[in-house]
């Protein structure tokens, strides 16, 4: 069933028309776990990330269940003319560079917001494209972890497995033979984290749940590639790469 920021008139609706029939034409999305994602409310979903076509794709199986997808988006982008216009109407939640405090202050204002108008934010709790060399998540970074902490929103995972056949990890262009590749989403159960309940602030607390996002995300996807992932995440800190550059 459709949530009322769906199926109430909106700029999703104009975007969905456009990107909905394009990504149908390149891939052929199935979902498991789609009950698990609410119907309404607020929530954070942390998907792995192995392309940059992923939020594509991701987006439009939000947009299938019946949830308006929503991302984090660097601030700078807000004061981008038209581009701007268009994050803010769409609801997108932006965020810029602070210091320690002042992020904790902007996570607890972005919390409150999400979860006064009911919205769902999807964050990448990678913050970049896996550096795995198979593909696999990699050690996470705090920011949906902190979110959900901030809100007390559900923290749900999410993995896919076949977009990297559309388009690679660093490709620019778009593999289209054999064409509606096969994209499988899995939708895991919320994350518990009621003994951190109240700790968004707490090292240790938001350390704990990214932890524990990360292993549900490899869990989801494990089932989804038939094979179990390597025992130690991977690192790019331990091999000598940047977080934010390539191979």
């Amino acid at each position: 069933m459709s949530s009322p920021e769906k199926s109430r008139p909106s700029w999703f609706w104009p975007l969905a028309g456009i990107v909905v029939p394009i990504v149908g034409l390149i891939a052929r999305i199935r979902i498991t776990g789609a009950e698990k994602l609410p119907a309404e409310g607020a929530y954070v979903m942390a998907p792995n990330h192995v392309s940059e076509l992923d939020p594509v794709i991701v987006a439009a199986a939000v947009w299938r269940l019946g949830r308006a997808p929503r991302f984090m988006a660097k601030e700078s982008l807000f004061r981008v003319p038209v581009l701007g216009a268009a994050l803010r109407a769409t609801g997108m939640v932006p965020v810029a560079r602070a210091s320690s405090r002042d992020g904790a202050r902007q996570t607890m204002t972005q919390a409150t917001a999400l979860v006064e108008a009911g919205r769902g934010v999807i964050v990448y709790p990678e913050g970049t494209l896996t550096r795995d060399p198979e593909l696999w998540p990699m050690r996470g970074k705090s920011g949906a972890a902190r979110l959900a902490l901030a809100g007390d929103m559900p923290l749900i995972p999410v993995a896919h497995w076949g977009v990297q056949n559309i388009m690679g990890r660093y490709s620019r262009g778009l593999s289209l033979w054999p064409p509606r590749k096969l994209v499988r989403v899995a939708i895991g159960d919320p994350v518990d984290l009621s003994d951190l309940k109240g700790r968004p602030n707490d090292p240790a607390a938001i350390t704990e749940a990214t932890s524990r996002v990360m292993h549900a995300i490899t869990l989801l996807l494990e089932g989804l590639r038939d094979e179990k992932a390597p025992e130690s995440r991977w690192d790019p800190t331990s091999h000598g790469q940047s977080e934010t550059g390539r191979l």
